[in-house]
């Protein structure tokens, strides 16, 4: 090895291998087969570079992506070693050109995509080539179990035998289940193989789940107290990429996006301005990243949940790549659910592999309810198993304590059984609220001695309690897009009163705390501005702001934009006047901002607090539709709503359509006539969505607007509706 180590200074200026980085090189030069399992970070790419130093001929390095190929050849350049790639990108002269020079020995590797194994005339022409190794990188794709399966991976193996000598092969991979090595195994035909597998533990990682907070919110704020610092901010649609793309620009802030909506022009130029430092901020789908050589990511943003743990685990291990402290936060909301599931509906064919893409997405949902380390939960997905608490995640430094729930789990356990374990979260959930909603009649399900039974509780309560048994392993859900709730073993021997149930509960939010002496103080100079420019006060800013200002005490402009109601002009009016005040107010009364992490939130703020220091938190007002929600949960029909609220009964169903849009279970038998569902989905596969009146006029006279809006809803996967 003492050759290796050489190269290893001369090129890339380390003195020392990585961990298993050696015996993975050593493999590769013997002419051995190797699989190697390393996280993102821990240099895969020097371990099949190097040998390909040490080695005859030239290294063919099948690449999944243009972009990785590029960056790579660009490395490689920059250290003074001979490489090129081949792909869609270049002309067929240029193409022609690159093999000519491979022929003549002037290159040691060539990046090739999976795809080009296919043409004969390149296959002609590699069979000119002294070609001594193999290297598959992001070796998972050649998997049907892997989160990035790309069909063109199964050409690999036959490519490799139509070469007149075999080469070695190795392969390389950061995130791979046992299913998924056995798959890389096989399929590439590896001869004889040894396997090495450096860990998945990124120990300078915090892992953090964010349930429950205004995103847009916090993205902001995170922002802020980043500025300095490189932060990819990964998003599961275009639409939220575009949306996070226009919102950040408009605060100012240097911010690139990535989508496979963008040309490749626009695409390659946000990448390279991400790399270079010209932006500090990219938005994107995950689309981005792959083999992105950028080492010093301090953060990385889930706007949305990914489908499954190696997609997670892959996108996050994009953050500190150089070993520093850098921060992985994950922001769940209930309709991340829907949006995947919708996804999965729409691209992924075949029985067998929709229900192992179900079970990994409820991985993932129970990773974003669990009370227990976050590290270790994902570890042990992995396969590695470890019993020490990390204290380097949310759930570790979460200061709750461990509080006994065996009551509460045992009403929930009981529900499921009484319920005959036939039904999904949502409902067994609205038995134990004491809900009255149409199906919870028609089963009669109001008549069983669980109705009820947690009602002090809020719905959403008690979904979350519902979620964390689920992730501690009490019940499971039924792999399908509507999965039932069962009772496992464990969840059993709670019921027979043989073990007992704890967990860290989050405690329930108090309402706000606003600083009243800072608040009279700044209605004190809003009065002064007003009347200085003969205005009603409440032209200046309403008194929901100032109470806002008073609760989070913003002292720079960019703080100050994030309250609701300063807009870019009254910024710039009024910013420095109501910075002064406040300033001037925390100076008098010895009061010192701090930074909280909300142990439920983990959120980043700067927070004002009075002589006793208590901390405050921002009241949000609730929208007209959830209001509805809230009321229709708690058991009251619309047509009480109504009459209570003042508003037409359609009104009221456009709030549950749209609860329903942003992801809320809501109750379908609301909107849509059980006795007429049937029939208006079938005049929609009839007749189409692009207009409502002809469906209108071809239904029942009773049959309105909102069930068929409702209807084409509710069943947009089977249309195959965005």
């Amino acid at each position: 090895m003492e050759a290796a180590r050489n190269l290893l200074q001369k090129y890339y200026g380390y003195t020392e291998f990585r961990p298993g980085q050696a015996e993975i090189v050593n493999s590769l030069v013997s002419g051995q087969d190797t699989l190697a399992i390393m996280p993102t970070g821990a240099g895969k790419s020097l371990c099949f570079q190097l040998p390909a130093l040490m080695l005859p001929g030239i290294t063919i390095v099948i690449s999944p992506l243009i972009s990785l190929m590029k960056d790579q050849v660009d490395t490689l350049y920059g250290l003074g070693i001979s490489a090129t790639y081949i792909n869609s990108s270049l002309t067929a002269a240029e193409v022609h050109e690159r093999i000519y020079n491979a022929s003549l020995s002037r290159y040691k590797l060539l990046y090739v995509a999976p795809e080009r194994l296919d043409s004969d005339s390149f296959l002609a022409a590699v069979a000119k080539l002294e070609v001594s190794m193999v290297a598959v990188d992001e070796a998972h794709c050649i998997s049907q179990w892997g989160h990035d399966f790309r069909p063109s991976y199964q050409a690999i193996s036959p490519f490799i035998a139509r070469l007149k000598k075999r080469p070695v092969v190795g392969a390389f991979t950061a995130t791979a289940t046992d299913n998924v090595r056995k798959d890389i195994v096989s399929l590439l035909a590896l001869h004889k193989h040894q396997t090495y597998f450096t860990g998945f533990d990124r120990p300078n990682l915090t892992f953090t789940v964010i349930r429950g907070e205004n995103k847009h919110d916090f993205v902001l704020k995170h922002v802020i107290a980043n500025e300095n610092n490189s932060g990819i901010i990964y998003a599961a649609t275009r639409k939220e990429v575009d949306n996070l793309h226009i919102l950040l620009r408009k605060r100012g802030y240097d911010v690139g996006k990535y989508h496979a909506g963008l040309n490749d022009e626009e695409r390659k130029k946000n990448q390279e301005a991400f790399i270079r430092d010209d932006i500090k901020i990219m938005v994107a789908t995950n689309a981005f990243g792959m083999g992105i050589d950028k080492s010093d990511v301090r953060y990385v943003i889930h706007y949305n949940m990914p489908k499954n743990m190696e997609a997670y685990y892959q996108e996050a291990g994009r953050a500190g790549r150089d070993g520093e402290p850098s921060e992985c936060i994950l922001l769940f909301g209930a309709q991340d659910i829907m949006m995947q599931k919708f996804l999965i509906e729409q691209s992924v064919g075949g029985s067998d592999r929709k229900a192992s893409e179900y079970a990994k997405l409820q991985t993932m949902v129970d990773y974003c309810h669990t009370t227990g380390c976050l590290r270790n939960y994902i570890l042990d997905y992995f396969g590695e198993k470890s019993s020490m608490e990390c204290g380097n995640c949310s759930s570790c430094n979460d200061d709750n304590e461990l509080t006994d729930i065996t009551i509460e789990a045992q009403k929930v356990f009981s529900c499921v059984l009484r319920m005959n374990q036939r039904f999904g979260s949502t409902l067994v959930a609205e038995v134990l609220k004491g809900s009255k909603n149409k199906k919870i009649m028609q089963f009669d399900f109001n008549k069983l001695s669980v109705y009820g039974i947690l009602k002090e509780y809020t719905l959403q309560e008690i979904k979350d309690l519902i979620n964390r048994l689920i992730a501690s392993g009490y019940m499971s859900l039924t792999e399908s897009q509507y999965p039932v709730l069962q009772l496992k073993e464990q969840g059993i021997a709670v019921l027979k009163d043989r073990t007992q149930v704890w967990q860290k509960v989050p405690r329930r939010p108090e309402k706000p705390v606003a600083d009243n002496l800072l608040f009279n103080e700044l209605r004190v100079l809003r009065k002064q501005m007003a009347d200085n420019l003969n205005v009603p006060p409440y032209v200046i800013f309403a008194d929901s702001t100032l109470k806002e200002m008073s609760e989070s005490c913003p002292q720079t402009k960019p703080e100050l934009r994030l309250i609701k109601g300063v807009g870019e002009t009254k910024l710039e009016r009024y910013g420095n006047d109501f910075i002064a005040a406040i300033e001037k107010y925390m100076t008098e009364h010895d009061i010192t901002p701090k930074l909280t992490a909300d142990s439920e939130k983990s959120v980043v703020s700067v927070n004002c607090s009075d002589s006793r220091q208590a901390d405050v938190k921002r009241a949000e007002d609730t929208p007209s539709h959830i209001v509805t929600l809230n009321m229709y949960q708690a058991g009251q029909s619309l047509s009480q709503i109504a009459d209570e609220r003042k508003l037409k009964l359609i009104t009221l169903q456009d709030h549950l359509l749209r609860c329903a849009q942003e992801g809320v279970d809501v109750d379908w038998s609301a909107l849509i006539p059980p006795q007429y569902e049937a029939l208006i989905l079938a005049k929609i596969k009839e007749l189409g969505t692009d207009k409502l009146k002809p469906l209108k006029e071809a239904l029942p006279e009773e049959i309105d607007y909102n069930a068929i809006k409702a209807t084409i809803y509710k069943h947009r996967g089977k249309l195959a509706i965005k």
